[in-house]
Protein backbone atom coordinates (compact mmCIF):
# COMPACT_ATOMS: atom_id res chain seq x y z
CA UNK A 1 0.00 0.00 0.00
CA UNK A 2 1.51 3.17 -0.99
CA UNK A 3 0.45 6.74 0.56
CA UNK A 4 1.15 10.67 -0.05
CA UNK A 5 1.47 12.26 2.47
CA UNK A 6 1.36 16.55 2.84
CA UNK A 7 1.82 18.91 5.40
CA UNK A 8 1.05 22.99 4.70
CA UNK A 9 -0.61 23.58 8.03
CA UNK A 10 2.71 25.64 9.13
CA UNK A 11 5.20 27.38 8.18
CA UNK A 12 6.95 24.23 7.14
CA UNK A 13 6.15 22.71 3.38
CA UNK A 14 6.64 18.59 3.78
CA UNK A 15 5.78 15.80 1.77
CA UNK A 16 6.44 12.20 1.66
CA UNK A 17 5.53 9.31 -0.04
CA UNK A 18 5.51 5.73 2.01
CA UNK A 19 4.29 1.94 2.29
CA UNK A 20 3.83 -0.35 5.27
CA UNK A 21 7.30 -1.34 4.99
CA UNK A 22 9.08 1.69 5.04
CA UNK A 23 9.76 5.71 4.18
CA UNK A 24 10.51 5.96 0.69
CA UNK A 25 11.13 9.17 -0.12
CA UNK A 26 10.67 12.65 1.73
CA UNK A 27 11.12 16.26 1.68
CA UNK A 28 10.69 19.26 3.82
CA UNK A 29 11.23 23.05 3.17
CA UNK A 30 10.85 25.89 5.89
CA UNK A 31 11.57 28.42 3.56
CA UNK A 32 9.08 31.39 3.89
CA UNK A 33 8.40 31.02 0.34
CA UNK A 34 4.55 30.38 0.21
CA UNK A 35 3.26 26.82 -0.13
CA UNK A 36 1.67 27.21 -3.58
CA UNK A 37 5.08 27.80 -4.96
CA UNK A 38 6.53 24.65 -2.97
CA UNK A 39 4.08 21.55 -2.74
CA UNK A 40 3.39 20.74 -6.33
CA UNK A 41 7.28 20.25 -7.21
CA UNK A 42 7.51 18.46 -4.05
CA UNK A 43 5.09 16.22 -4.74
CA UNK A 44 6.49 15.40 -8.23
CA UNK A 45 9.91 14.74 -6.35
CA UNK A 46 8.91 12.37 -3.76
CA UNK A 47 7.49 10.32 -6.60
CA UNK A 48 9.97 10.19 -8.74
CA UNK A 49 12.43 9.75 -5.56
CA UNK A 50 10.35 6.84 -4.31
CA UNK A 51 9.46 5.44 -7.60
CA UNK A 52 6.10 5.48 -7.33
CA UNK A 53 3.58 6.35 -9.90
CA UNK A 54 0.18 8.24 -9.31
CA UNK A 55 -1.60 4.86 -10.31
CA UNK A 56 0.53 2.97 -8.10
CA UNK A 57 -0.95 5.51 -4.14
CA UNK A 58 -3.39 3.81 -2.94
CA UNK A 59 -4.67 7.07 -1.11
CA UNK A 60 -3.56 10.70 0.08
CA UNK A 61 -3.14 11.77 3.85
CA UNK A 62 -2.91 15.57 4.33
CA UNK A 63 -2.64 17.85 7.14
CA UNK A 64 -6.48 18.78 8.27
CA UNK A 65 -5.40 21.23 11.00
CA UNK A 66 -5.75 23.45 12.98
CA UNK A 67 -2.79 25.67 11.77
CA UNK A 68 -2.49 28.64 9.44
CA UNK A 69 -5.75 29.37 7.31
CA UNK A 70 -3.87 30.16 4.30
CA UNK A 71 -2.10 26.77 4.30
CA UNK A 72 -4.09 24.30 5.38
CA UNK A 73 -6.53 26.00 2.41
CA UNK A 74 -3.63 25.40 -0.34
CA UNK A 75 -2.66 22.02 1.36
CA UNK A 76 -5.69 20.82 1.67
CA UNK A 77 -6.74 21.81 -2.01
CA UNK A 78 -3.74 20.25 -3.55
CA UNK A 79 -4.30 17.07 -1.57
CA UNK A 80 -7.96 17.00 -2.74
CA UNK A 81 -7.52 18.03 -6.43
CA UNK A 82 -4.70 15.31 -6.96
CA UNK A 83 -7.19 12.63 -5.25
CA UNK A 84 -10.10 13.68 -7.41
CA UNK A 85 -7.48 13.80 -10.70
CA UNK A 86 -5.77 10.48 -9.62
CA UNK A 87 -9.05 8.58 -8.58
CA UNK A 88 -7.83 8.24 -5.04
CA UNK A 89 -9.66 8.38 -1.60
CA UNK A 90 -8.06 11.23 0.84
CA UNK A 91 -8.10 11.29 4.53
CA UNK A 92 -7.51 14.39 6.80
CA UNK A 93 -4.86 13.84 9.80
CA UNK A 94 -4.79 16.47 12.73
CA UNK A 95 -1.76 18.26 12.67
CA UNK A 96 -1.15 17.94 15.94
CA UNK A 97 -1.11 14.76 15.97
CA UNK A 98 1.03 14.48 13.20
CA UNK A 99 3.41 16.88 15.46
CA UNK A 100 3.47 14.47 18.40
CA UNK A 101 3.67 11.21 16.46
CA UNK A 102 7.21 10.96 15.65
CA UNK A 103 7.88 10.66 19.86
CA UNK A 104 5.41 8.16 20.49
CA UNK A 105 6.52 5.76 23.09
CA UNK A 106 8.48 9.10 24.87
CA UNK A 107 8.19 8.94 28.52
CA UNK A 108 5.65 11.76 30.18
CA UNK A 109 3.77 14.02 27.93
CA UNK A 110 4.43 15.64 24.75
CA UNK A 111 2.51 19.20 23.94
CA UNK A 112 2.62 20.44 20.10
CA UNK A 113 2.02 23.70 20.16
CA UNK A 114 1.54 25.96 17.27
CA UNK A 115 1.70 29.58 17.10
CA UNK A 116 -2.23 30.87 16.24
CA UNK A 117 -1.07 34.21 16.85
CA UNK A 118 -3.10 36.77 18.97
CA UNK A 119 -2.08 35.51 21.83
CA UNK A 120 -3.07 32.20 21.77
CA UNK A 121 -1.76 28.65 20.79
CA UNK A 122 -3.24 25.80 19.07
CA UNK A 123 -2.27 22.77 21.09
CA UNK A 124 -3.36 19.41 22.49
CA UNK A 125 -1.64 16.87 24.96
CA UNK A 126 -0.76 13.22 24.53
CA UNK A 127 1.11 10.49 25.94
CA UNK A 128 1.55 7.07 25.05
CA UNK A 129 -0.43 3.75 25.75
CA UNK A 130 0.22 0.55 25.11
CA UNK A 131 2.48 1.77 21.86
CA UNK A 132 -0.04 4.68 21.14
CA UNK A 133 -0.68 8.33 21.49
CA UNK A 134 -3.50 9.27 23.55
CA UNK A 135 -5.33 12.61 23.61
CA UNK A 136 -5.57 13.41 26.72
CA UNK A 137 -6.42 17.45 25.82
CA UNK A 138 -7.21 19.03 23.07
CA UNK A 139 -6.73 20.33 20.28
CA UNK A 140 -7.85 23.84 21.09
CA UNK A 141 -7.20 27.25 20.36
CA UNK A 142 -5.47 28.19 23.75
CA UNK A 143 -3.80 31.47 25.68
CA UNK A 144 0.03 30.00 26.29
CA UNK A 145 -0.66 31.41 30.18
CA UNK A 146 -3.64 28.87 30.17
CA UNK A 147 -1.90 25.96 28.87
CA UNK A 148 0.98 26.42 31.20
CA UNK A 149 -1.34 26.35 34.18
CA UNK A 150 -2.85 23.64 32.47
CA UNK A 151 0.45 21.52 32.10
CA UNK A 152 1.49 22.56 35.75
CA UNK A 153 -1.78 20.87 37.10
CA UNK A 154 -1.06 17.70 35.43
CA UNK A 155 1.93 17.39 37.13
CA UNK A 156 4.20 14.97 34.39
CA UNK A 157 7.23 15.93 32.26
CA UNK A 158 6.05 17.63 29.41
CA UNK A 159 8.08 17.72 26.00
CA UNK A 160 6.86 20.75 23.72
CA UNK A 161 7.52 21.18 20.26
CA UNK A 162 6.08 22.90 17.56
CA UNK A 163 6.50 26.78 16.10
CA UNK A 164 5.01 28.20 18.91
CA UNK A 165 8.05 27.21 21.23
CA UNK A 166 9.95 29.41 19.78
CA UNK A 167 7.84 32.47 20.32
CA UNK A 168 6.50 30.78 23.94
CA UNK A 169 9.27 28.33 25.44
CA UNK A 170 11.12 30.75 27.47
CA UNK A 171 7.75 31.89 29.35
CA UNK A 172 6.68 27.83 29.25
CA UNK A 173 9.69 26.68 30.93
CA UNK A 174 9.51 29.75 33.63
CA UNK A 175 6.10 28.42 35.08
CA UNK A 176 6.79 24.94 34.71
CA UNK A 177 10.35 24.12 35.99
CA UNK A 178 11.66 20.99 35.90
CA UNK A 179 8.72 19.70 34.08
CA UNK A 180 9.72 21.24 30.56
CA UNK A 181 11.52 19.49 28.14
CA UNK A 182 11.94 20.57 24.41
CA UNK A 183 12.21 18.33 21.33
CA UNK A 184 15.45 18.70 19.53
CA UNK A 185 15.13 20.61 16.25
CA UNK A 186 14.72 17.40 14.18
CA UNK A 187 12.21 16.31 15.47
CA UNK A 188 10.18 19.54 16.40
CA UNK A 189 9.01 20.38 12.79
CA UNK A 190 6.38 18.44 11.31
CA UNK A 191 6.80 16.05 8.69
CA UNK A 192 4.96 14.48 5.65
CA UNK A 193 6.04 10.76 6.43
CA UNK A 194 3.87 11.48 9.96
CA UNK A 195 0.98 12.58 8.35
CA UNK A 196 1.31 9.67 5.48
CA UNK A 197 1.67 7.07 8.64
CA UNK A 198 -0.95 7.94 10.20
CA UNK A 199 -3.09 8.23 7.09
CA UNK A 200 -1.97 5.20 6.15
CA UNK A 201 -3.56 3.31 9.08
CA UNK A 202 -6.41 5.27 8.55
CA UNK A 203 -6.62 4.54 4.70
CA UNK A 204 -6.01 0.61 5.11
CA UNK A 205 -8.89 0.27 8.32
CA UNK A 206 -11.01 1.87 5.14
CA UNK A 207 -11.72 5.31 6.62
CA UNK A 208 -10.90 6.86 3.61
CA UNK A 209 -12.93 10.12 2.63
CA UNK A 210 -13.90 11.14 -0.73
CA UNK A 211 -12.24 14.12 -1.59
CA UNK A 212 -15.16 16.44 -2.25
CA UNK A 213 -16.49 15.74 1.89
CA UNK A 214 -13.15 16.49 3.23
CA UNK A 215 -13.10 19.61 5.12
CA UNK A 216 -10.36 21.38 7.44
CA UNK A 217 -10.47 21.62 11.03
CA UNK A 218 -9.74 25.40 11.94
CA UNK A 219 -10.75 25.44 15.48
CA UNK A 220 -11.11 28.60 15.75
CA UNK A 221 -12.98 31.27 13.30
CA UNK A 222 -10.53 33.43 10.65
CA UNK A 223 -10.41 36.91 10.80
CA UNK A 224 -12.52 37.29 7.79
CA UNK A 225 -15.85 35.24 9.79
CA UNK A 226 -15.00 37.22 12.72
CA UNK A 227 -15.75 40.65 10.96
CA UNK A 228 -18.80 39.30 9.00
CA UNK A 229 -20.03 37.90 12.16
CA UNK A 230 -20.10 41.35 13.77
CA UNK A 231 -20.82 43.21 10.85
CA UNK A 232 -24.32 40.41 11.04
CA UNK A 233 -24.47 41.66 14.91
CA UNK A 234 -23.75 37.65 15.19
CA UNK A 235 -22.65 37.19 19.01
CA UNK A 236 -19.49 35.00 19.59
Amino acid sequence: MYVLGIEAATPVAAVAVINEQKILAERLVNNQRTHSVNLLPMIKAVLEDGAVGPEQLDGIAVSAGPGSFTGLRIGMSTAKTLAQVWGLPVTGISTLEALAHPLTGQAGLLCPILNARKNEVYTAVYETRAGRLSRLAGPLAEEPEKLAARLFSLGHPVTLLGDGVAVYGEMLQRYLGGLAFFAPAAAALPRGAAVAELGLARLAAGEGEDPLLLLPRYIRLSEAEVKWRQKQGVRP
